[in-house]
């Protein structure tokens, strides 16, 4: 087992992108790999951010739906698809998959959390302030997509982020699933190998 840099992880996910499949088909296999990870409770709530990070729990969001189980979308920031999310979402409007701005985290049995990536830096600003609250609030099983939003991918460092039961990390881990908060915020998790070439430097986790 490997862990890379947010840095590499950008290049071996542009390079595969460029040599080996689309970034469609990428998201794709990310969604399916956390999708296969759980076992779904609904109602579930699909607590989604920004451009392809949200485009992991629109994919999770439509097999939910697939294999009849109670979900929704919770959607912080509705001006914000990326185009591949944009497709993806739509797929899940077109199977009448409720969209929602705040979602009630009371009724939640499962939580994903798909708010940010490996590649947050920074303070958690509102709308995930409240979000990122409110999961950690709940009783729900939480999972999160790659990293625990608000969390450093590099440094594992964040003053607020998500509590996770289970985090899948996607690729390969990042430094930032062993390093500062990691212990704290993922009581589990595993990695998920959906075939992006890594191409830079890795370290070795023995």
């Amino acid at each position: 087992m490997i862990c890379v840099s947010t840095e590499v992880m950008r290049a071996s996910d542009k390079w595969t992108i460029e040599n080996i499949c689309s970034s469609k088909e990428l998201i794709e296999r990310a969604g399916k790999a956390i999708f296969d990870q759980v076992s779904w409770k609904g109602p579930a709530g699909i607590i989604c951010g920004k451009g392809n990070n949200a485009g992991d729990g629109f994919v999770v969001a439509s097999l939910l739906k697939d294999h009849g189980i109670d979900c929704e979308i919770v959607l912080l920031y509705d001006d914000a698809f990326s185009e591949d999310g944009r497709y993806f979402y739509d797929i899940c409007a077109a199977k009448g998959i409720p969209t929602v701005p705040d979602g009630d985290y009371g009724k939640y049995k499962t939580i994903l959390d798909c708010i940010f990536g490996t590649g947050f830096k920074g303070e958690v600003k509102e709308p995930a302030k409240t979000a990122i609250e409110k999961i950690n609030s709940s009783s729900a099983y939480v999972v999160s997509a790659d990293i625990n939003s608000g969390l450093n991918g590099d440094t594992g460092l964040g003053d607020l982020y998500v509590i996770s039961d289970l985090t899948v990390s996607i690729g390969t881990y990042k430094y930032g699933h062993f390093l500062g908060h990691a212990k704290t915020a993922m009581k589990s998790k595993v990695n998920c190998d959906i075939g992006i070439k890594i191409i830079g430097e890795t370290k070795d986790l023995e």
